[in-house]
């Protein structure tokens, strides 16, 4: 437990900082996130140095596609979120309270050494909402970056932009979920804001931020075309043509068991139009997909990176350029 940053006093109670919802906190509660807590007038993140699930994972896991592909990362999750999302696969632990975490107490040299020793390119935060930790993702990626090791959120893009300011600076890449691009959607189902997220968005890229997008294609939800195609011509036009998107297929979970997956058909269809938007690189997951895994050059159409699952082989690829000329936003 840690004394968070980004609050204020109002009259007798807290308002957090972080995130949109600007939580007014009375004594001894905890904001929505449930890890940000008034304890005798001060607010405390009582995540901080308590993760819950510490993994290497391929950085493709993540996803992100263009960011250090084929490398090992060392993911590192807490409990805590600050969405509510009926669809969520992980709500065991972004809904779960301090009192039923299996938490570990992992000061940041420790984290940083088991990224080392285990050959990482550095320590994604991810599984939660690692926006709700957002002191400890801080404090850990100043020793990372000194250690050489890269950083990386994987997000929900609910933040405000006091903290984006603070905490972008010390990431290098981040995979953001837009979850749809419906204000409705997200009142209805995230209990969220999509406008502070598209906001966001912009921000984040300004600070320096190699950026990825996911949607979660939920059918009869978020899967209209006329939604879709506005969405990626927002992305074409405030983030630009070189933005990877990742169209992802919904599995039942949580709140919604009652719904099918999403075929193969739709995240083709889905594809097809953010290709029409003029986005280079869309990718479908959470599905069996070949080439729809690959990455191929925008100019001249060569194989530049062959996807199977984790599995990838470089092809025609010369540093961030493909052997026509032409370049690729990919970091490597």
């Amino acid at each position: 437990m840690k004394e968070a940053l980004w609050w204020k006093r109002v009259n007798d109670t807290i308002q957090c900082e972080l995130c949109p919802h600007r939580c007014k906190i009375t004594e001894n509660r905890y904001g929505l996130c449930n890890v940000r807590q008034n304890i005798d007038g001060k607010l405390y993140t009582v995540a901080y140095g308590h993760p819950v699930a510490i993994h290497l994972d391929p950085i493709e896991k993540k996803p992100l596609y263009h960011f250090f592909p084929g490398s090992k990362i060392l993911s590192v999750g807490t409990i805590g979120c600050n969405l509510f999302c009926e669809f969520c696969q992980n709500w065991d632990i972004a809904r779960a309270t301090t009192k039923e975490s299996k938490s570990r107490d992992i000061n940041h040299q420790e984290i940083i050494e088991s990224a080392l020793s285990s050959g990482s390119v550095g320590i994604a935060f991810t599984y939660n909402e690692p926006t709700v930790f957002g002191e400890y993702v801080m404090d850990i990626s100043r020793l990372a970056h000194d250690a050489g090791l890269k950083t990386v959120m994987v997000t929900n893009g609910y933040i405000t932009p006091q903290a984006i300011t603070d905490i972008y600076p010390f990431i290098d890449a981040a995979n953001i979920d837009l979850k749809a691009f419906s204000q409705d959607f997200y009142r209805r189902y995230c209990r969220g804001d999509l406008q502070s997220v598209l906001e966001a968005l912009i921000e984040i890229k300004k600070q320096g931020t190699f950026l990825e997008l996911t949607t979660l294609i939920i059918p009869g939800i978020n899967d209209s075309a006329t939604e879709i195609e506005e969405m990626t011509r927002w992305i074409v036009k405030n983030l630009g043509v070189d933005t990877p998107l990742h169209f992802s297929a919904f599995h039942p979970s949580f709140k919604m068991m009652q719904l099918q997956r999403t075929s193969k058909t739709e995240l083709d269809r889905a594809r097809k139009i953010a290709i029409n938007s003029g986005l280079r690189y869309i990718y479908e997951g959470n599905i069996v997909a070949f080439e729809e895994s690959n990455t191929y050059c925008y100019s001249c159409g060569r194989l530049l990176i062959e996807r199977q699952g984790y599995m990838i082989d470089q092809k025609n690829l010369q540093g961030a350029m493909c052997s026509c000329g032409a370049k690729i936003a990919v970091v490597k």
